[in-house]
């Protein structure tokens, strides 16, 4: 094999050297820059990525504190409202068991009255028709009638013993 004689490792090695050189010439001119400019776009892209990400995150969580900031006024006002309408109807409740009481009151009042004029009426009637009660019995039992003012006088006695 002619690589390996001694007699033709000058040639090879100039050769080597001038493709060495070549390339590097053309690598360092030519190839490495468009690598580097590819780099270079492709880290400037994921910084703009970056930056455009970390600025979208700082409005969503400023929208996210919006958001909880009205929120939370909205319960503290949906509080106060529903107090409010509480309250309001709490009192309007009290004034109406206030007029039903102040009513049942004067109803019971009313109907105490009229119980006690039925009471009156009917202690009055009671001397009445115990007399006429007391006469019938006598008359049934004795067969003939009684003297009205002895009966009278009984019945009389008879509602004063009892309190009446």
């Amino acid at each position: 094999m002619p690589q390996f004689d001694p007699t033709f490792f000058a040639p090879q090695l100039f050769w080597l050297f001038l493709t060495f050189v070549t390339l590097y010439v053309l690598m360092t001119v030519v190839a490495l820059p468009k690598i580097g400019a590819v780099l270079d776009e492709r880290q400037r892209k994921i910084d703009d990525n970056l930056d455009k990400a970390a600025q979208l995150k700082a409005e969503a969580e400023a929208a996210v504190a919006a958001y909880e900031r009205a929120l939370s006024e909205s319960r503290a006002h949906a509080h106060s409202v529903i107090k409010e309408a509480s309250d309001r109807l709490a009192h309007e409740a009290d004034e109406r068991n206030k007029a039903l009481a102040t009513r049942l009151a004067e109803q019971i009042k009313a109907g105490e009255t009229r119980i006690t004029q039925a009471k009156d009426a009917a202690l009055a009637n009671v001397r009445d028709v115990a007399v006429d009660v007391a006469g019938s019995v006598f008359a049934r039992l004795v067969g003939s009638a009684a003297d009205a003012a002895r009966l009278e006088s009984a019945v009389a006695a008879a509602l004063k013993e009892h309190g009446k």
